[in-house]
């Protein structure tokens, strides 16, 4: 592996990439002693919610236990879909006809209530939907990501492309992959930017936010509120909603217990010359492949760079460690990019559920909505304003992902202790795919 004054540029850093437009904002001020709904989590579920919720004339709060924007929804790549995840990445297995159907039209109501949002608000985001290729990691996925593109076409109706690989360059300049499908309606946008978007629409609404605000325990309700003991003391509150996602912690144990925080890392290269950009990625596509232990791609809103996600080992890793490993996988796509220097080196906590759907729902008289399970922008934004809506008594139709049946992880309690057991098993798998290719 080359060493770190080859890869790391001079500036380089372990802040998000996405944050030297839009960095996270502080609000210290008190926190109000009482509110009709309090908020926990600034992600953009919890600032979706509270938008919806002050729109309405609620007396909302958010509290966050760090700064506003400082946790997942900042972090992430800002890949924007609809219901491609509950068929790529096989959500949708187990459950009945009818759910199914239900889940992907709340999907594509996500994508739509996203882009809704956007125009109609005149959010600053960056949003741009030009399309994803889903690059084949061996040969025989090739016909499995064809299969799955027709599915995709039959239950949503978006339109995919296939792409043998004689064609791949089309797409992008790479040999590793063996041809792929690209579907159109996939866009990506500037997380932090679209999240920076939300918190002024919340404000502009009459929402309070405030950060380091840890919430550390939730009493029952008494005389119609909860008694909630934060980091910087009590507040009062009629209702309590949580969209902490990734980031739950033993405040709410039901939650914890069903969520699962996985870390991914992603890394920034240098800005590089339009020329190499245009032989990488001519169409500005999202880019991801069919491995266990995926990777995913995408230029910067800009068009000036490559940012690279996977994860990157077994274990977490220190950031400075983790852009190594990440411009060496790169290289694996794109040896063309050898040379270039890494500037930023970040990661964050997707959260994970034992079933690969989101849930929504309430337990104890507190109201939730987690488990993105990587495909938040969208996901996330929906679920928070349903949620909102839920509370205001204004749903026409419950949502398909508010469901009581939440199962647990099994043997879990909160210490994602399985991790590196699976991360080795995936990456054990996809070796030995590579390795059957060769014969």
């Amino acid at each position: 592996m080359p060493d770190q004054t080859s890869v790391l540029a001079p500036n380089f850093t372990t802040d998000p990439y996405w944050w030297d437009a839009a960095p996270p904002e502080a609000a210290r001020d008190p926190l109000p002693t009482r509110t009709d709904v309090l908020v926990v989590g600034s992600g953009y579920c919890g600032l979706s919610a509270a938008a919806e919720l002050a729109r309405n004339g609620v007396d909302v709060t958010v509290v966050d236990a760090e700064e506003l924007g400082a946790g997942a929804s900042t972090r992430s790549g800002g890949m924007v879909s609809s219901g491609q995840k509950l068929v790529i990445g096989g959500a949708i297995k187990g459950v009945d006809a009818a759910r199914m159907s239900r889940l992907l039209e709340d999907s594509l109501a996500s994508y739509d209530h996203l882009k809704t949002l956007i125009r109609e608000q005149g959010l600053d985001a960056d949003l741009a939907v030009l399309g994803r290729y889903f690059g084949a990691h061996v040969p025989r996925h090739y016909d499995r990501l064809r299969r799955q593109g027709e599915l995709l076409a039959k239950h949503t109706g978006v339109t995919v492309h296939d792409i043998p690989k004689a064609r791949q360059h089309e797409i992008t300049a790479t040999d590793l992959y063996h041809g792929g499908i690209v579907i159109d309606d996939y866009g990506g946008l500037h997380p932090a930017k679209y999240h920076r978007a939300l918190r002024h629409l919340a404000a502009a609404n009459g929402a309070t936010l405030r950060s380091h605000a840890p919430v550390l325990k939730v009493g029952p309700a008494e005389g119609g509120f909860h008694m909630v003991e934060t980091g910087r003391g009590m507040i009062r509150a009629r209702n309590v909603f949580f969209g902490t996602n990734g980031y739950t912690d033993k405040a709410q144990p039901y939650l914890q217990k069903r969520i699962v925080p996985v870390r991914s890392y992603q890394i920034a290269t240098e800005p590089l010359p339009p020329e190499l950009m245009d032989e990488i990625n001519p169409g500005r596509r999202m880019i991801t492949d069919s491995k266990r232990e995926l990777i995913y791609s995408r230029p910067s809103p800009d068009g000036t760079r490559i940012l690279f996600g996977s994860r990157p080992g077994m274990f977490s890793m220190a950031e400075r460690e983790a852009a190594l490993s990440l411009h060496a996988m790169m290289l694996k796509v794109w040896p063309q990019l050898a040379g270039y220097k890494v500037t930023h080196c970040w990661s964050g906590k997707v959260g994970m559920t034992a079933d690969k759907i989101a849930h929504m729902g309430r337990r104890d008289g507190v109201d939730f909505a987690i488990g993105c399970n990587g495909n938040g922008v969208a996901l996330m934004s929906y679920l928070g304003h349903q949620s909102a809506l839920k509370l205001l008594g204004r749903q026409n139709r419950a949502c398909a992902f508010d469901d009581p049946a939440f199962p647990a992880v099994p043997l879990y309690n909160g210490t994602p202790w399985f991790l590196p057991i699976v991360s080795g098993w995936y990456h054990l798998q996809d070796a030995i795919d590579r390795r059957m290719a060769r014969f």
